[in-house]
C-alpha cells in the first residue's frame, strides 16, 4: 500500500526538535500539544516572538489542503485565476456531497454520475492539471478518507470544509477554512490565523457500557454551547484520553466543530499507532515514534492544566452517561435517563421514524461493528424495526470491509438501506418520502449537526444526535423514550428481552481491505491539460474580479435583511438541492438569506424592497438594488455564519452588491471568509444598537475612508422621519486584511502581486 506523502511527513518531523526548541526559549515554559503544532507550522520558521492567545494574528504553513466537492469547485474557480501551475502543497479534492441518497449505494450512486457528470469532470481535469489527488465519486467521506490515508500526528492543514477538525483524532491541528484560505496555501503563500486561546479537556477513566466516544462531545457541547469553543483549540488529555479509539478520537474532534472550534486534538499515543499500521502506514508510525515526546503535551501541561489553559473541563469517562442532543440544535444536551421526561414536556414526537448511522462523524469499522451488534441482537429476539434504517459507510474501505465481516450483513436483516459512501442526509442530500407534507416527526442520527431542515428540507423534523449505538437501540425500539439501559423490548411473541451493552473490534481483525479505493492520481505534467467550461452551462461559471474599493464612504445605504435569532451557513446559503450550484456563482445566489428570519415581520424569503416599498424575495429584492447602484447591509445577531464553512455565505452577497454584514458576533470561519470575499464584516460595539435598526432607515459609513486596524468605524443612521444617530462598530481587521478590502478581495491582491 501506498504511504502518500511520506517524504513531506518525514520532513516535518525533522524540523520538529529544533522549532520546539526555539518556541520554549521565547516562550520560557512547558508546551501544550496546541502550541508545538503551531509553533513548528510557522511561516517564518523557528519562533522569535511569544503570541499573544486571542489576539496576535500569526502567518503558519500548513501541510496540506483537503476540499470536498461542493466547496472544491468555487476553491479551485478561484485558484485558476492565481496563475500558478501546480499546487504548493499535497492537496487533495473528494467527490462526497453530490449525491443523493434515495434508493441505496448502486442506483444513487449512477443517478449522481448522471447528474453532476460536469461538475465531477470539472474537478477531475482540474485536479489532473494543478497535481490535486483526486477522490472518485464513491470513495467516500472527505474527513473519514483522510483520516484513513493522510492525517498524521503533528501534522497542520486546512479544509474547505468545517468538520476537517476530525483529522485531530490523529493528533492533527487541522482547520475548516473558506476556499480563499485553501488558494492561499496551494498559491504557496502563508495562512494566517488569529492564534487560538486554548481550551483543556482532562478525561479520567474509562467508557463502559452504552456510553461511546461520541457522548464526550455530545457531553462538551451541551457545556460549552455552539459558540463556547469560539477561537480556541480544544485539547483533550488524561489517562481517558488514552483509552480512546483512533476513530473514536476523531469523532470528538469532529463535533468540535458544533462549539465553535478553531479544532480539536488529541496527544500521539497507541491507539493512533494502532490505527495507523492498520491503515498500511507502518512508515508513518517509525517517522513519529522518533519524535513521540513532541508530539504531546509537556508532562508538566497535563500535571497542573490549569496553568496552562485559557478554560478547563474534566470528564470522568466512568460516569459519563449516553447522551441525546438536539431538536434543532446540537448543544442541547440530554442524558438517556432523562430524554422521555424532556420529550413529554417539551411535546417531541416521540415515535421515531428513522434512525441513521454514518456520516464523517460517525462511519467508521468500530462505529459500524457497535452498532451491528445491537441490531444482531434484535434479529435473533424476533424483534422487527419499529423505524426504518440507513447507513452511509464512511470510506470504500470501510464499506468493503464491513461487507466481508457480515457487518452489512447483519444489518440488511433489519431492512436497512445502505447508502453511498458520501454524506448524505447529513448534508440535506436524503430525497426522503414525505418530507414535503411537512409533517411533525422524530429521527435520530449519529450525524454532528440538527438545524431545522437540515437533513430532508422538512422545517418540522426534530433531528437528535447521538451515538450509533444508541440510534440502532432508538430505531428499533421506535420510541424517543426508550432507555436501552433499563427498559425492555416486546417481540411478535410478547416475550420481553433487555438488550445488552454494545460491543465491536476497534479495528477488524483480519485488517482492512479495498478492491478499488476510487483514488485518482494527477498527471505529472498538467500544462496540456485545458479546462473548458461551457458559458451556456447551469453548474458551472468562470469567476470575475470582484470590484475594488473606490477609497470613499460608502453612502446611502439601505437595509436588506435584519436576521432574527440563529442565522447558520444553512440559513444564508442552505444546501441540499442547491447543491448544484455550486460552481455557479450567480445561480447559486437565487439562495442567499432566504433561510433567515426577517426581524420585522417574522418571515422567512420575505424583505421590503425600499425603492418600491413593496415585499420581495430576499435576492431579487438586493439585485433590485444591485442594478439600481444602491449599496446595502445586512444585519444579524449572535454567532452568525454558524456551523458550515461554506464561503458561498459571504461569496453570494458580495455578488449581489452588499457591502457590509453587522452582528452582535460571528463565528470564525464566516468573519474570515467575509473578509477575504472584501466585504466589511463589522460588530455592534454596543449589542442593543441592533434594536436601534429599523426597516426603513438608510446608512451612512461616514469614516470608512481613514479604515485602519484597532480604529472603530461609525455608522450613521438616518431614519426616515429625517432624525439621525451614529452607533459605533467594531472590526478586528489587520493591516492586510484592509488591504484585501481595499482590492476587492484577497484574490484580487495575490493577482495584483503576481503582476
Amino acid at each position: 500500500m501506498t504511504v502518500f506523502d511520506i517524504d513531506m511527513i518525514r520532513k516535518v518531523y525533522a524540523s520538529y526538535p529544533e522549532r520546539i526548541a526555539a518556541a520554549r526559549k521565547v516562550i520560557g515554559r512547558p508546551l501544550t500539544l496546541s502550541e508545538k503544532i503551531l509553533y513548528t507550522h510557522l511561516w517564518d520558521g523557528n519562533a522569535t516572538t511569544a503570541f499573544e492567545r486571542g489576539k496576535s494574528y500569526v502567518d503558519f504553513a500548513p501541510d496540506r489542503v483537503a476540499m470536498q466537492d461542493a466547496t472544491a469547485q468555487m476553491a479551485l474557480l478561484q485558484f485558476m485565476q492565481a496563475g500558478k501551475k501546480k499546487v504548493a502543497v499535497p492537496s487533495t479534492v473528494h467527490c462526497d456531497h453530490l449525491i443523493q441518497a434515495k434508493i441505496g449505494a448502486t442506483g444513487d450512486l449512477q443517478r449522481s454520475l448522471n447528474e453532476n457528470n460536469e461538475v465531477f469532470n470539472f474537478l477531475s481535469s482540474i485536479s489532473n492539471k494543478y497535481g490535486i489527488g483526486f477522490w472518485k465519486p464513491g470513495a467516500g467521506i472527505i474527513h473519514q478518507v483522510v483520516l484513513e490515508n493522510y492525517a498524521f500526528p503533528g501534522g497542520m492543514m486546512i479544509g474547505t470544509d468545517s468538520h476537517t477538525v476530525n483529522a485531530g483524532g490523529l493528533g492533527m491541528v487541522a482547520i475548516g477554512v473558506g476556499g480563499a484560505d485553501a488558494v492561499d496555501v496551494m498559491a504557496g503563500m502563508a495562512w494566517e490565523l488569529k492564534f487560538p486561546k486554548l481550551i483543556g479537556v482532562k478525561l479520567t477513566g474509562k467508557l463502559n457500557g452504552w456510553t461511546s466516544a461520541k457522548d464526550v462531545i455530545l457531553k462538551v457541547a451541551d457545556i460549552l454551547t455552539v459558540k463556547g469553543g469560539t477561537g480556541a483549540i480544544v485539547e483533550y488529555f488524561g489517562d481517558g484520553a488514552l483509552s480512546l479509539s483512533a476513530t473514536g478520537k476523531g469523532t470528538i474532534c469532529n463535533m468540535g466543530a458544533e462549539i465553535g472550534a478553531t479544532t480539536s486534538t488529541f496527544g500521539y499515543d497507541d491507539a493512533m499507532r494502532r490505527y495507523l499500521k492498520a491503515t498500511g502506514r507502518k512508515e508513518v508510525v517509525e517517522a513519529a515514534d522518533a519524535i513521540a515526546e513532541h508530539l504531546t503535551g509537556d508532562a508538566e501541561v497535563y500535571a497542573n492544566p490549569a496553568n496552562y489553559f485559557d478554560e478547563l473541563i474534566e470528564i470522568n469517562l466512568s460516569d459519563l452517561e449516553p447522551h441525546v442532543n438536539g431538536p434543532f440544535t446540537p448543544d442541547r444536551g440530554t442524558p438517556i435517563s432523562k430524554l422521555k421526561a424532556e420529550a413529554i414536556a417539551n411535546e417531541w414526537p416521540l415515535k421515531v421514524e428513522w434512525g441513521l448511522i454514518g456520516s464523517c462523524t460517525n462511519s467508521s469499522y468500530e462505529d459500524m461493528a457497535r452498532a451491528a451488534s445491537i441490531v444482531e441482537q434484535a434479529v435473533a429476539h424476533g424483534i422487527t424495526p419499529k423505524a426504518e434504517f440507513g447507513i452511509n459507510p464512511g470510506s470504500e474501505q470501510v464499506r468493503y470491509t464491513i461487507g466481508r465481516d457480515g457487518i452489512i450483513a447483519t444489518f440488511e436483516k433489519m431492512g436497512t438501506k445502505v447508502f453511498t459512501n458520501a454524506c448524505g442526509p447529513c448534508i440535506g442530500q436524503w430525497d426522503r418520502d414525505g418530507a414535503d407534507k411537512q409533517e411533525k416527526n422524530t429521527i435520530v442520527h449519529s450525524f454532528n449537526r440538527n438545524f431545522s431542515k437540515r437533513a430532508d428540507g422538512n422545517p418540522n423534523t426534530h433531528a437528535f444526535v447521538t451515538s450509533p449505538e444508541m440510534v440502532a437501540a432508538l430505531a428499533i425500539a421506535g420510541d424517543l423514550g426508550f432507555n436501552p439501559l433499563t427498559d425492555f423490548l416486546t417481540n411478535d411473541k410478547g416475550e420481553q428481552f433487555k438488550l445488552q451493552p454494545p460491543h465491536g473490534d476497534e479495528l477488524p481483525k483480519k485488517g482492512f481491505a479495498v478492491d478499488d479505493n476510487g483514488f485518482q492520481a494527477p498527471a505529472e505534467d498538467g500544462s496540456g491539460i485545458v479546462i473548458a467550461v461551457s458559458p451556456d452551462s447551469s453548474r458551472l461559471q468562470l469567476l470575475e474580479n470582484f470590484p475594488l474599493w473606490d477609497g470613499k464612504n460608502i453612502m446611502g445605504a439601505k437595509l436588506l435583511i435584519k436576521a432574527k435569532g440563529k442565522c447558520t451557513t444553512d440559513h444564508i446559503s442552505m444546501a441540499g438541492p442547491w447543491l448544484r450550484y455550486r460552481g455557479h456563482l450567480d445561480n447559486i445566489s437565487n439562495n442567499m438569506l432566504i433561510g433567515a428570519e426577517n426581524a420585522f415581520n417574522g418571515k422567512t424569503n420575505a424583505v421590503v424592497n425600499q425603492l418600491t416599498g413593496e415585499i420581495g424575495e430576499v435576492p431579487a429584492v438586493q439585485r433590485a438594488y444591485k442594478a439600481a447602484g444602491v449599496p446595502s447591509i445586512v444585519v444579524g445577531d449572535y454567532n452568525y455564519g454558524e456551523g458550515s464553512s461554506r464561503e458561498h455565505a459571504a461569496m453570494e452577497p458580495r455578488h449581489l452588491g452588499v457591502r457590509a454584514v453587522i452582528v452582535k458576533s460571528f463565528a470564525r470561519i464566516h468573519e474570515t471568509n467575509l473578509k477575504k470575499q472584501g466585504m466589511l464584516g463589522l460588530t455592534f460595539a454596543v449589542e442593543s444598537d441592533y434594536d436601534k435598526i429599523h426597516e426603513d432607515d438608510t446608512f451612512n459609513f461616514i469614516d470608512l475612508e481613514s479604515f485602519a486596524p484597532g480604529k472603530p468605524l461609525t455608522l450613521e443612521i438616518v431614519h426616515a422621519n429625517g432624525s439621525k444617530e451614529n452607533i459605533v462598530l467594531n472590526h478586528t481587521y489587520n493591516n492586510s486584511q484592509i488591504d484585501w478590502f481595499k482590492a476587492g478581495s484577497a484574490l484580487n491582491l495575490i493577482k495584483l502581486m503576481e503582476n
